[in-house]
């Protein structure tokens, strides 16, 4: 049953962690920056609109990612070190609470209009998560082998 689970958590795990690799570095690169572009009139719309769209996108990768960060948890392959998939969790912890301390608060600024204040501090705060799933792909890539 354990190796099942296992079998099932690592490909979900790995694909999901490294599609969310990708996509934060989009955003971080490409996306988070050109708001700034996006002009005061529209962007009140243009941010709504945008963050509907990018929650379809990248919610499902993120409750797959802790859904079988858990389950690696709870069943850890035979092959990976015991505390690779602790570490796996901590860093989607972190990942969580950086998201909801630091970037949602900036959105909710940036709802109510351009603010390059609010703007600002998204692109800098995103740092961290970019970083933390930086290492969470190197983590994935280890437990995958």
């Amino acid at each position: 049953m354990i190796e099942s689970l296992a079998s099932i958590a690592v490909p979900v795990h790995t694909a999901s962690t490294l599609a969310l690799f990708g996509l934060i570095w989009l955003v971080q690169i490409v996306h988070y920056p050109l708001m700034a572009q996006v002009g005061p009139a529209a962007f009140r719309r243009w941010h709504d609109r945008n963050l509907r769209l990018t929650t379809w996108v990248v919610g499902p990768f993120m409750l797959a990612e802790v859904a079988s960060a858990l389950l690696l948890l709870a069943a850890p392959p035979s092959h990976v070190a015991p505390w690779l998939p602790v570490l796996g969790a901590l860093l989607v912890l972190a990942v969580w609470v950086s998201t909801a301390v630091l970037q949602v608060p900036m959105h909710r600024r940036l709802e109510a209009g351009w603010d390059p204040r609010a703007h600002r501090l998204l692109v800098r705060s995103n740092w961290l998560r970019t970083g933390l799933w930086t290492a969470r792909a190197g983590v994935a890539l280890a437990i995958a082998g």
